[in-house]
C-alpha cells in the first residue's frame, strides 16, 4: 500500500537498522530529522506518518510536536518508538525490543494508514449529505475489554475507567462472549493467566478478520512468537501508566470506528446518526409511521421495545444504541431519542417474541460500567405491540407511559 507523503523520522541519535526496512517495504521516502527541528518539518514534508525515537533529547520538544501533529488533516499517525514514560494522546506505543519488530512496524503502520485514507474518504464526500463529524473526542466514547483476575485488576479497571467505558471480564470464556456482542475499540489482557491461554486467546483474536485491527494490550505476559494483530502491544508497569499509553491506540481506533459510521451515514443520504450508529431521530419518525401504516394495511406483527436509562449516564443510551446497532435483525430499526432512551421496532414480531428478544439485548447493555463511579447501564425496558387501533404516535405513548410505571 502506498501512502501519499513521505515518512518523517524524528530522532537525535543514529537511525535503527530496523528503519531500513521501511524502504524494502516500499514505504518511502524516509525523510530524517533532529527533535529540534520536527515541528518545521511537519509543515515542510507534509509527511503521510510521523516516527519518532523516544530515547534522547525528545523530552523538551514532545508536547508541542504531538499538537502540531494532532492539528493535521487528514489524520496523521504519530508512532512513538521505545518511550519510557506516559506518552501524549495522540502518539502510539511501539515496542522495538521484541522480535520481528520491523514486520511488526510495517503492520503497525499501514494499519494506521488505512486510517489516514478512510479520514480522506470522509472529507471528501462530507459535501455531499448534511452529515458533521462527531467532534468530541473519539476516546471519549470507547469501550476497552479488560479481562484479567489479578491483583492489578481493581487497579486497572479504575485507570481505564476515568478514560473510557471499560466492560469486565474475569475469564477467557466471558470475554468470548462479550467479543462477540459488544463493539470494542480495545483488549487490555491483565495478569491471571497461563502463557498457553494467553497464546490461545491471541491465535484466535489474529484468525478472526473482526478482531484483526483492534488494540490489544498485554500488561504482564512474555511474548515468544509473533500474532497477526498489527496493534498489539506490551505494556508493563503502574495501572495508570498502561491506561495513558494503550490510550492513543484505543483512541485511533474509536476514531476509526466513528469514521466508519460516518461514512455508512453518507451512504443512507445523511439518514443514520454517526455516534451511535441507528437512525437519526427524523429518520426514526419518518421510517415508523410508514411501518404502522404498512403493518395496519397488511396485516402481521409489529413491536416496539424502549430502553430508558439514567438521564445522568448519558454513556449508557449510547453505549445501548452501539449494541442494538449491532445485534439487530436486519429488518428491525431504531433510534437513540433525545429523551435519553433507545427505541427499537421489531419488524413482523409479536409480542411474546419482542419481549424475548428485548430481554437478551438487556442483559448484554447490564456488563457495561463507566468510570470511577462504577455506573450501571441496567435499562428499564418496555416493550408493547401494534393493536388495529393504534396509530405511530398512541404506540410510542403507551410505550413512554408503560416506562415511567415501571420505573416508579
Amino acid at each position: 500500500m502506498s501512502q501519499a507523503g513521505p515518512i518523517l523520522f524524528v530522532s537525535n541519535g543514529e537511525r535503527p537498522a530496523f528503519i531500513a526496512a521501511l524502504d524494502e517495504a516500499r514505504f518511502f521516502p524516509v525523510i530524517d530529522t533532529g527533535w529540534a527541528g520536527a515541528v518545521r518539518a511537519v509543515e515542510e514534508v507534509q509527511p503521510a506518518v510521523v516516527l519518532a525515537a523516544m530515547h534522547a533529547g525528545h523530552e523538551p520538544h514532545l508536547a508541542l510536536l504531538a499538537r502540531k501533529i494532532a492539528e493535521q488533516s487528514p489524520y496523521l499517525p504519530f508512532v512513538a518508538l521505545d518511550a519510557a514514560g506516559a506518552l501524549p494522546h495522540n502518539a502510539l506505543p511501539f515496542s522495538s525490543s521484541r522480535a520481528g519488530h520491523s514486520e511488526r512496524l510495517i503492520a503497525r503502520l499501514r494499519a494506521a494508514l488505512r486510517i489516514r485514507t478512510l479520514h480522506a474518504t470522509v472529507l471528501r464526500r462530507l459535501p455531499e449529505v448534511k452529515v458533521a463529524l462527531p467532534e468530541a473526542d473519539p476516546a471519549r466514547d470507547a469501550t476497552v475489554l479488560l479481562i484479567g483476575r489479578g491483583a492489578a485488576y481493581p487497579a486497572l479497571s479504575v485507570a481505564l475507567g476515568e478514560r473510557v467505558g471499560v466492560v469486565g471480564a474475569l475469564s477467557i470464556e466471558a470475554a468470548a462472549k462479550h467479543l462477540n456482542t459488544r463493539d470494542l475499540d480495545g483488549v487490555v489482557l491483565a495478569e491471571g493467566f497461563t502463557a498457553r491461554v494467553t497464546d490461545a486467546f491471541l491465535t484466535v483474536l489474529a484468525e478472526d478478520t473482526r478482531f484483526r485491527s483492534l488494540p490489544v494490550i498485554l500488561t504482564a505476559h512474555q511474548l515468544t512468537q509473533t500474532y497477526d494483530l498489527p496493534n498489539l502491544e506490551l505494556i508493563p508497569g503502574e495501572p495508570a501508566k498502561v491506561a495513558a499509553n494503550a490510550l492513543p491506540l484505543i483512541r485511533q481506533h474509536a476514531m476509526e470506528a466513528q469514521l466508519s459510521r460516518t461514512l455508512r451515514s453518507i451512504d443512507a443520504g445523511g439518514w443514520l446518526d454517526p455516534r451511535s450508529g441507528l437512525l437519526t431521530v427524523e429518520a426514526f419518525a419518518r421510517d415508523f409511521a410508514k411501518a404502522v401504516e404498512q403493518t395496519l394495511a397488511r396485516g402481521g406483527g409489529l413491536s416496539v421495545a424502549r430502553f430508558a436509562f439514567d438521564p445522568g449516564n448519558s454513556r449508557a443510551q449510547l453505549d445501548a444504541a452501539r449494541i442494538l446497532s449491532r445485534l439487530m435483525r436486519q429488518m428491525d430499526f431504531g433510534a437513540a431519542q433525545k429523551d435519553g432512551s433507545v427505541i427499537v421496532v421489531f419488524a413482523e414480531t409479536d409480542f411474546r417474541t419482542a419481549h424475548m428478544i428485548a430481554r437478551r439485548l438487556s442483559a448484554v447493555m447490564r456488563h457495561t460500567s463507566n468510570g470511577k463511579h462504577e455506573m450501571r447501564s441496567d435499562p428499564v425496558v418496555s416493550v408493547d405491540s401494534l393493536s388495529p387501533s393504534d396509530t405511530a404516535r398512541s404506540l410510542l405513548g403507551r410505550l413512554s407511559a408503560d416506562a415511567s410505571r415501571a420505573a416508579s
